[in-house]
């Protein structure tokens, strides 16, 4: 993926680190569309950061993703670059039902929603000389946090469908890359943004921009902070990276 010069759609950066990713986006000479589902937020983005274009977006709701899909494609029909942001996490105990609405839930955001975007982009992206769809995975796709099952379940179909799609699409002029943050400084859960143990936004954002810079052909972005979590059972110490992760910190201090 190129650093600049594309037009850019990230459905769920109305905060957090699709936020800071689309400003980033944005100051190397990109046209970045943020998505979300809340029009207050929507609204201050465009009014705090003039030249970021919104559309509101639902990626829970099928008919929501394929108008807000034709829409951009109206009106930025050179939009070639998809980032599927949108995700949602959350604490969960298994040991009594009650845990299934929220299952429910994260699955149809993280897993359903991606796919449901992919499928509205991807025949216009491949009529382009060249484009970008750019999952978000985790590094809890790769070593379990014990009190998140659905979304560490969620992450890791999103990696085995990244790694799928760059397959189907290699005879395309669409690229798939795969986005694996580590815990980092935002809401995804509560206390998350001030937890000594989560990277800074600042920091992630402005390493990944430097390894989409320096390894334009990447096909998976990852800080040396999720290396840790990736790369355990190629290393022969998963269990131990396991164990790591579901210490005393909550969220996982070396996530």
């Amino acid at each position: 993926m190129d650093i600049t010069g594309n037009t850019v759609f990230i459905p769920g950066a109305t905060s957090g680190i699709g936020l800071a990713l689309a400003l980033a986006l944005k100051e190397r000479g990109n046209t970045v569309i943020v998505g979300g589902r809340r029009t207050e937020l929507l609204e201050k983005i465009a009014a705090e950061h003039p030249g970021v274009e919104t559309v509101r977006i639902d990626t829970t709701d099928a008919g929501s993703v394929q108008a807000a899909a034709e829409d951009v494609i109206a009106r930025f029909p050179a939009v070639n670059v998809l980032i599927t942001m949108a995700g949602v996490m959350r604490v969960e105990d298994w040991h009594r039902p009650d845990f299934l609405e929220s299952a429910e839930n994260i699955i149809t955001t993280n897993v359903l929603g991606p796919i449901r975007l992919i499928a509205a982009f991807v025949e216009h992206f491949q009529s382009l000389p060249d484009a970008t769809i750019m999952t978000v995975s985790s590094g809890l796709a790769f070593a379990p946090l014990k009190v998140t099952p659905s979304y560490n379940a969620s992450k890791a179909a999103i990696h085995m469908l990244s790694e799928t799609l760059r397959l189907q699409l290699a005879d395309t002029t669409v690229k798939v890359v795969e986005l694996e943050p580590p815990s980092v400084q935002t809401d995804l859960l509560p206390g998350q943004a001030d937890n000594d143990h989560a990277m800074p936004l600042d920091s992630y954002v402005t390493e990944v921009m430097s390894i989409i810079e320096g390894q334009p052909d990447a096909r998976e972005i990852q800080v040396e902070r999720v290396k840790f979590l990736r790369y355990g059972e190629a290393r022969g110490d998963y269990d131990q990276v396991v164990a790591a992760l579901n210490g005393s910190d909550p969220h996982g201090r070396l996530e």
